[in-house]
C-alpha cells in the first residue's frame, strides 16, 4: 500500500500555531483541511442552524413551495414518491411528517425495487391518481424521468422533482425541478443528498406559511440519517445537518427510530457517530427495500404506534440478517468469477453479471469487489428474461457518470454520481458494454491508479497523544466523506510482548512503545502481519487514534490500517 502525505504550507502551519496556540500536529491537520481563516474555522467548529443557506436561492424553489401550499390549503392530497434507499425513505418520511404537520394530506410511497425498478414509475403515478392526488413530489429521484413525468402530466398530475443526481442534457417537463446540480442553479452548496434537498423544500414551505422554524429542528434526526447514509461530503450544510441531527437522534421522540437504535445495539447514552449510522442503523433501513417493501421503512420512521414500531424494528432486523446471508453468497460467487474470468493484469475494471444474484445486494457486492481489487466494479443481476439491473462503484481517477455516458448506447438507462451509479442493461448487450467500458477505463486509468493507497494527515509521536489532542479529535467531527477521521503515520515503534490474533483469526491486537510512551493497537483484517510483528523489529503503523469503549471503560488506541517494517532501524 502506498502512503501519501499532504504537502503543506509551512507558513500557514506556523500561523495556525501562533493564532490558536496548538501543537504542530493539530496545526497541520487544520491547514490540510483549510481551517486557517478565522471565520471559516469558527463556522466549522461551531456549526449553527443560522448558517443554513436561504432555500429560495435554489432554482424553482418559490414555484414549488407555492404549489405545495395550494394543495395544503385546498385539502387535495400530495403524493410523495421516494427512492427505496435510506436517503429516499428518510427524505420521504421527512416530507410526510413535515407537510402533515403543516396541515397537508400526504401519501408517502416507495416503489418495489424488483417490480418497478429505480425512479419514478407508472405504477406509482397511477396510484397517486387513484388516491385523488394532483401533485406528486419525488425525493432522491426523478431528474432523468422524462417519459414518466410526461405521463403524469397527461393524467393531470403536476410533478415537483427533488433530486441530487447529475441531470442529463434534457430535463423532465416538471412543474418545478429542485436540484442544486442543475447548471443554471445558483444555490451555493451543490452536495446535498436527496433528503437534504427535501429539507430545503420543507424549509421554504414553512417560511412562506409563517410556521415555526422549530419544525426543521424536529426533523433533523431524519435528515441526518439520509445525509450520513448517502455518503455525501460532510461540509457546509451537510455538516450542520449531521451536527444537529446526531444529537436529535439520541433524544428522538420517534418511537420507530428508538426501537431501531435498540435492535441495532446503538448506545444512545454516548455520542452517536456517522459510522454508527452507516454500519448499524442504515443497513436495517436499507434491508426493507433491498429484499421487499421499502414502505415499511417509512412506516417505521413515521409511526406513532409503539407496538407497531417494535414489530417493524424487529422485522427489519431480521430482513437485514437475511440480506447478509444473500449478500455473502453473491459475494463469494463474484470473487470466484473474478479469479476465474477476469484478467487483472490487463483489465482496469471488473464487470460481472449473473442470473443467480439478488438485485438488492449488487451495490454492496460492487463495493466489496472494488475495495478488494482497487478498481472500478460493476455488478449486474439478470432476471430470467435477461433484464439486468446493476450497480457500479469506482476509485479515484474514474468518473462513473462520464464512463457510463460514453457507453450509453449499450445501456437501457443509467444515472448516479462520480463514485457510485446504477444502470439497466439487456443481457444480450453485456459483452459489448463490457468491451466498451474496459476500453474507456484503459484510456483513463494508469497502473499507478490501481495501486492501493492511504492518505495520511501527518506523522505523529506517541507523546503527542494526550487529552487535549483527543478533545480536538472530538471537536473535529462529525467524521465522514469530505471530513474523514485523521489518519497518521506512527514511525519506528517497538512491539511489546506477543501480538494476539483475535476474532475469527483475521484481526490482530498488540502493544507498541515509543520512548517512554506506549499504546495498544488493533488491526482489523491485518492478521497477515503477525509473522512480521513477532520478529521484534521496529515497525511503522498507519492508522487512526480513537477512543475504545469496552465494558463501559474508555481507553485510547491506534486502529491500524497498514503495517510495515520500519526502515529507521
Amino acid at each position: 500500500m502506498r502512503w501519501n502525505f499532504p504537502t503543506l504550507n509551512s507558513a500557514q502551519v506556523q500561523l495556525v500555531i501562533d493564532q490558536y496556540q496548538v501543537p504542530n500536529i493539530i496545526a497541520e491537520i487544520m491547514v490540510s483541511r483549510d481551517l486557517v481563516n478565522p471565520e471559516v474555522t469558527q463556522s466549522f467548529f461551531s456549526p449553527d442552524i443560522s448558517q443554513l443557506h436561504d432555500p429560495f436561492l435554489m432554482k424553482g424553489m418559490g414555484r414549488a413551495a407555492n404549489r405545495i401550499i395550494k394543495n395544503i390549503q385546498s385539502g387535495i392530497p400530495i403524493f410523495v414518491f421516494g427512492d427505496y434507499d435510506v436517503d429516499g425513505t428518510t427524505g420521504a418520511s421527512l416530507l410526510y411528517a413535515g407537510l402533515s404537520n403543516l396541515g397537508g394530506e400526504v401519501i408517502p410511497y416507495i416503489p418495489n425495487r424488483e417490480k418497478e425498478g429505480y425512479g419514478l414509475s407508472e405504477l406509482g403515478i397511477d396510484k397517486a391518481g387513484k388516491m385523488g392526488a394532483n401533485l406528486l413530489i419525488t425525493c432522491d429521484c426523478g431528474i432523468n424521468a422524462i417519459n414518466r413525468t410526461n405521463y403524469a402530466n397527461q393524467i393531470g398530475i403536476d410533478v415537483i422533482i427533488t433530486d441530487h443526481h447529475i441531470p442529463g442534457e434534457v430535463l423532465p417537463n416538471a412543474f418545478a425541478i429542485l436540484n442544486p446540480k442543475q447548471l443554471d442553479c445558483d444555490y451555493p452548496f451543490k452536495d446535498l443528498c436527496g433528503g437534504g434537498v427535501a429539507l430545503k423544500l420543507l424549509t421554504a414551505v414553512i417560511e412562506k406559511m409563517g410556521a415555526s422554524q422549530e419544525l426543521i429542528l424536529d426533523l433533523m434526526d431524519l435528515a441526518a440519517l439520509g445525509t450520513s447514509a448517502d455518503l455525501v461530503p460532510l461540509k457546509d450544510e451537510n455538516r450542520i445537518i449531521v451536527h444537529y441531527g446526531l444529537k436529535a437522534l439520541r433524544m428522538t421522540h420517534r418511537c420507530g427510530l428508538r426501537e431501531l437504535l435498540k435492535v441495532a445495539k446503538v448506545d444512545i447514552d454516548r455520542d452517536l457517530s456517522v459510522s454508527q449510522v452507516i454500519f448499524h442503523v442504515a443497513p436495517r433501513i436499507n434491508a426493507a427495500g433491498r429484499l421487499g417493501d421499502a414502505n415499511r421503512s417509512v412506516e417505521l420512521l413515521t409511526t406513532i404506534d409503539s407496538h407497531r414500531a417494535i414489530e417493524l424494528a424487529h422485522e427489519l432486523d431480521q430482513e437485514n440478517k437475511r440480506r447478509q446471508r444473500i449478500q455473502q453468497s453473491a459475494l463469494d460467487d463474484a470473487m470466484l468469477k473474478v479469479n476465474s474470468v477476469v484478467n487483472r493484469e490487463r483489465d482496469k475494471a471488473i464487470i460481472l453479471g449473473s442470473r443467480s444474484w439478488h438485485p438488492g445486494v449488487v451495490g454492496i457486492v460492487a463495493s466489496k469487489v472494488k475495495e478488494e481489487f482497487n478498481r472500478p466494479a460493476i455488478i449486474i443481476s439478470f432476471d430470467e428474461e435477461g433484464n439486468g439491473k446493476g450497480s457500479a462503484r469506482s476509485i479515484k481517477g474514474l468518473n462513473l457518470y462520464d464512463a457510463l455516458s460514453s457507453t450509453q448506447e449499450h445501456l437501457e438507462t443509467y444515472g448516479g454520481h462520480a463514485m457510485a451509479a446504477g444502470l439497466a442493461i439487456q443481457e444480450s448487450n453485456l459483452d459489448e458494454f463490457q468491451s466498451a467500458f474496459l476500453s474507456y477505463a484503459d484510456s483513463i486509468l494508469n497502473q499507478d491508479d490501481l495501486v492501493p493507497s492511504i492518505f495520511l494527515d501527518g506523522t505523529i509521536q506517541l507523546a503527542d497523544i494526550n487529552q487535549r489532542f483527543m478533545d480536538f479529535m472530538k471537536k473535529l467531527g462529525p467524521y465522514g466523506p469530505g471530513n474523514m477521521r485523521p489518519k497518521f503515520a506512527l514511525m519506528n515503534v517497538k512491539v511489546l510482548g506477543d501480538p494476539k490474533v483475535i476474532g475469527n483469526g483475521d484481526h490482530i491486537r498488540f502493544q507498541v512503545k515509543q520512548n517512554r510512551s506506549s499504546i495498544p493497537v488493533i488491526g482489523f483484517g491485518l492478521s497477515e502481519y503477525y509473522q512480521e510483528l513477532i520478529r521484534g523489529q521496529p515497525v511503522d503503523i498507519a492508522g487512526v487514534v480513537e477512543t475504545n469503549v469496552w465494558k463501559g471503560k474508555e481507553s485510547i488506541q491506534i486502529n491500524a490500517r497498514d503495517i510495515r517494517l520500519s526502515s529507521s532501524v
